[in-house]
């Protein structure tokens, strides 16, 4: 937004934010190159677990991009990247069955993961509007829209908080449904459960600077009203 001295309170989370996105880069690509004993591709893992758990409505779909796979709950379908829907490593095979972990959850209404789509909405537009609202209030001494500015970021950071238990859950039904079925040996489950933690490691990181962010607006407001 602007540099000021309480920016200092959000650089340990940026720094922490950078290592997430670091490790959960590196931890993807080392087990990308190490193939599933099993030898299945991402798409038949996906498309198996669903059939299994009586899915069949749910569909499995190729996306382009790097780590840009998800389950779109409004077409009920899996997306997957190029790596993970064709791949037969230990990394493609656990980022397709997380994913369609959040498909079991649509399916068995998981609370959590309907209240982050209600609070989508809401969220969206405080994350697009939080900062410019602040500012402007913060540059006018405008304590309404400070204020403002303020409560959509706190809507934004719920959906972050409540965005934890959904990705630790949904890699929790993946690592089952992978051992359970078949798909990966005693061996390999724990190269998939590193994969996912780190993965769910950027939610965290996420959660930490927004956290952060937020004590600095607030700091932000109380030095403006003084």
């Amino acid at each position: 937004m602007f540099y000021d001295p309480t920016f200092i309170f959000v650089l340990p989370a940026l720094f922490f934010a950078m290592w997430a996105q670091f490790r959960v880069n590196s931890t993807f690509s080392r087990y990308l190159r190490e193939r599933s004993y099993a030898g299945f591709t991402g798409s038949q893992v996906a498309r198996r677990i669903l059939d299994e758990n009586g899915m069949r409505d749910v569909s499995v779909e190729r996306i382009g991009g790097q780590l840009s796979d998800h389950y779109d709950p409004r077409s009920k379908t899996v997306r997957l990247s190029n790596e993970v829907y064709s791949g037969t490593s230990v990394a493609a095979l656990g980022v397709a069955a997380h994913e369609v972990g959040h498909a079991l959850q649509h399916a068995r209404d998981y609370g959590p993961l309907s209240l982050r789509t209600s609070l989508f909405p809401v969220a969206s537009i405080g994350s697009q509007m939080a900062f410019p609202l602040f500012m402007i209030g913060f540059l006018f001494s405008f304590d309404v829209l400070m204020l403002v500015g303020i409560w959509f970021f706190i809507a934004a950071l719920g959906f972050q908080l409540i965005t934890l238990p959904v990705e630790f859950n949904a890699s929790r039904r993946a690592l089952a449904q992978l051992s359970e079925g078949g798909f990966l040996t005693g061996a390999e489950v724990p190269k998939a459960k590193a994969v996912l933690n780190a993965a769910a490691l950027t939610y965290v990181a996420a959660v930490a600077v927004s956290a952060t962010q937020l004590i600095r607006l607030l700091l932000l407001r109380g030095s403006r009203r003084r």
